[in-house]
């Protein structure tokens, strides 16, 4: 009989899920575009002339959206190749204040106060601690800045709840979880923010690109497509699945100051 395969460490499995997928989260239309990085951008030019982070940066398209407002980014994130696709792509676009860190969100790398703003899109949902890493993003920020989050919210009625987080985690097995509102706020009030801004969007997903982008293996595709068949009517409503297993998911942008 052979011997059970050593399941990777969290770094190890974010690093394999991230890493070869650099260049497809790059250019992906659903990370280079939308509303919600025209609002980063906006709100970056309260930092004008200050340093910020872009906390979990992924293909690093915060970090373009609010570089001309800002005087220095930090592009973060636990992924190295990432970070030299970030890296490649700010050459590309000739943005010239953009530098790379590498690390995770739950242990910064920079001092107490370092920045005047930080900001996280679509990324609080992969980490292991959660409330650990709110904790850092207030540690490194000024009493005078402030914090942008978004991520994907959870609804609050438990089925839709534990369908949402069953399909992420189906596709991508370095997800943890989607948190609701109600988790959010209780989440930053103790790591020491508090909510000033809040806007909701609906965002909705191709299936094809959506699995592609995670190179998620055959086998996975073929059950997620069965678990879309088979759900109940309320599910798919709540979630807008339509021809092709096309769906929708709910954004939440939390604009927070420290307390």
């Amino acid at each position: 009989m052979s011997a059970n395969p050593v399941a990777p460490s969290r770094e190890a499995l974010n690093e394999q899920q991230f890493g070869g997928s650099a260049a497809l989260y790059v250019d992906s239309p659903v990370h280079a575009r939308g509303d919600d990085l025209a609002q980063f951008a906006t709100l970056a030019k309260r930092a004008a002339g200050g340093r910020v982070i872009d906390l979990g940066c992924g293909g690093g398209h915060v970090s373009y959206a609010v570089a001309p407002h800002v005087g220095s980014v930090v592009a973060y994130d636990p992924s190295a190749e990432m970070l030299a696709a970030v890296a490649a792509e700010a050459k590309k676009r000739a943005i010239g204040n953009i530098e790379t860190a590498q690390g995770p969100a739950e242990s910064l790398p920079f001092p107490d106060a370092s920045f005047d703003a930080v900001f996280c899109r679509f990324t609080a949902h992969h980490w292991p601690d959660v409330r650990r890493g709110l904790r850092e993003a207030r540690r490194v920020l000024k009493p005078t800045g402030f914090a942008v989050f978004e991520d994907i919210v959870a609804p609050e009625q438990p089925v839709f709840d534990t369908f949402l987080q069953t399909f992420e985690m189906m596709r991508d097995p370095s997800h943890v979880r989607d948190y609701s509102m109600t988790e959010w706020v209780e989440i930053v009030t103790q790591a020491g923010f508090v909510v000033t801004g809040v806007t909701r969007r609906r965002l909705p997903l191709e299936f094809g690109p959506w699995v592609a982008r995670q190179r998620t293996p055959e086998v996975m595709v073929a059950a997620l497509r069965a678990l879309f068949a088979t759900v109940s009517a309320d599910v798919r409503r709540q979630f807008d699945i339509r021809a092709n297993d096309d769906f929708t998911i709910d954004p939440v942008v939390l604009e927070l100051s420290p307390l």
